[in-house]
């Protein structure tokens, strides 16, 4: 008898244990570090209770670590940006768990709502900024562990310049 399904073709991979991988204690490649983040953000028992909004400068928290990455919570009051920067040799993820955030890059500017995720390699050069009304929280994973973060000048951001009173 022919069938298409796939489960009598192949069989139950259940069945060959041998064919079954053991998970993985910590991650090891980009999808898997993308879904720790997203583990992370699923679970706001793991991060709400430890958030702070500092007005004078953006609070941080290091919420974990594991084999050559760490894991970093951030809180943004409105106004408060990163200005641009890359993260030298660290490769990273960035997810928003609430609120929203602005990306600025060379080829452009995109908001970031709750659930976004943006991965990045080393020399990837962005600023990040809360300009909306509302505070946000974000969380960034960096492998290997963030030792530097080079700041850039803003050849991409066009000057904004407030207009000044008419006069007749």
């Amino acid at each position: 008898m022919n069938s298409d399904s796939d489960l009598q073709i192949a069989g139950d991979i259940l069945e060959v244990p041998h064919l079954l991988q053991a998970p993985r204690e910590h991650p090891a490649t980009v999808a898997e570090f993308a879904g720790l983040a997203r583990s992370i953000a699923a679970d706001r028992s793991q991060w709400e209770h430890l958030v702070r909004y500092d007005t004078t400068s953006r609070w941080y928290h290091r919420l974990r670590t594991g084999p050559g990455y760490e894991v970093w919570l951030l809180s943004w009051v409105p106004g408060q940006g990163s200005g641009p920067h890359d993260h030298g040799r660290s490769s990273g993820v960035l997810t928003v768990l609430d609120g929203t955030l602005t990306e600025r890059t060379g080829r452009g500017t995109r908001a970031l709502t709750a659930g976004a995720q943006r991965v990045f390699a080393p020399g990837y050069v962005h600023e990040v900024v809360n300009d909306a009304l509302e505070p946000a929280v974000s969380l960034h994973i960096y492998y290997p562990g963030l030792t530097e973060m080079p700041m850039h000048t803003r050849p991409h951001c066009e000057a904004r310049t407030a207009p000044g009173p008419v006069t007749a």
